[in-house]
């Protein structure tokens, strides 16, 4: 395929896994009595930021707060779409102090921000996608939030229904990437009801499609710029489809933070 794709420059927020554990489980990834190597966690978060610094983008930090060892994953906190900011609810107790840290950012920086009335992880379940957003629930977001997600942004929602207790996130079985007018996604089928594959398939009938390997290895929690995709090292079927469509794969490891059930997606929320 011709070297075609065009990287559009993006800007990210990220918050060091100063505090990152495994101290609860909340979903089939955690195991309390599985330790985490704070050390090299903290290599593995530094070498995605000079990943996507050195491929132009802007990376802007939240700090960590003692107490939340999930604050390092940013994508739950907020979506931000054209400068509004819906911020996240959270299912779990644990994870419901981790709001106010990141809605305070925002606001000091001059954003709407609005507080959802139903449990809404953030971009962990709700993509932008160009002419829409593709949203997920099934185990974390309510359906109401996508209701709110419409009414708030004023775009389109679609709602998916996940499946998978493994892929409880839409972010751990879907990323976009083209997020134009004609955009394009990859996704593991699997993880989605049945109603919902037949609608990805007719609004993506290009679609890159992940296999479980794949989407075990956290390949689908990566983030494409259009052209680079930063992904785990893991999913190599997938490399390589994406390099057949043209895109560059970008290796990044975060497996330390495959133990909580995250990667490269769930550590970086996009502000648009």
């Amino acid at each position: 395929m011709p070297d075609s794709r065009v990287p559009r420059r993006r800007r990210f927020l990220v918050c060091e896994p100063r505090h990152f554990a495994v101290r609860y489980a909340i979903n089939p990834w955690m195991d309390p009595d599985r330790p985490v190597d704070v050390i090299r966690a903290l290599d593995q978060w530094q070498a995605l930021v000079d990943a996507y610094r050195a491929h132009g983008h802007t990376v802007e930090r939240v700090a960590p707060v003692p107490g939340l060892p999930d604050m390092v994953f940013a994508a739950n906190a907020a979506v931000v779409v054209g400068g509004r900011v819906l911020g996240s609810r959270f299912l779990a107790p644990e994870r419901r102090a981790e709001t106010l840290p990141y809605e305070a950012w925002f606001k000091e920086r001059g954003y709407e921000v609005r507080h959802p009335g139903s449990v809404c992880e953030g971009e962990g379940d709700l993509a932008p996608a160009g002419r829409w957003i593709l949203a997920g629930t099934g185990f974390r977001t309510a359906p109401e939030a996508h209701r709110e997600a419409q009414e708030f942004f004023g775009v389109p929602v679609i709602s998916l229904t996940l499946v998978d207790p493994y892929f409880y996130h839409l972010d751990t079985a879907l990323f976009v990437l083209d997020d134009g007018h004609d955009g394009n996604i990859a996704y593991y089928p699997e993880a989605f009801s049945p109603g919902s594959r037949e609608v990805l398939a007719r609004l993506y009938p290009d679609a890159v499609l992940a296999t479980c390997e794949d989407a075990l290895a956290f390949g689908l929690n990566s983030v494409c710029d259009g052209r680079h995709v930063f992904l785990s090292p893991g999913a190599t079927a997938l490399a390589g489809r994406l390099a057949e469509r043209g895109y560059v794969p970008v290796p990044v490891d975060l497996s330390e933070f495959h133990k909580a059930g995250g990667g490269i997606k769930c550590c970086t929320q996009e502000i648009r």
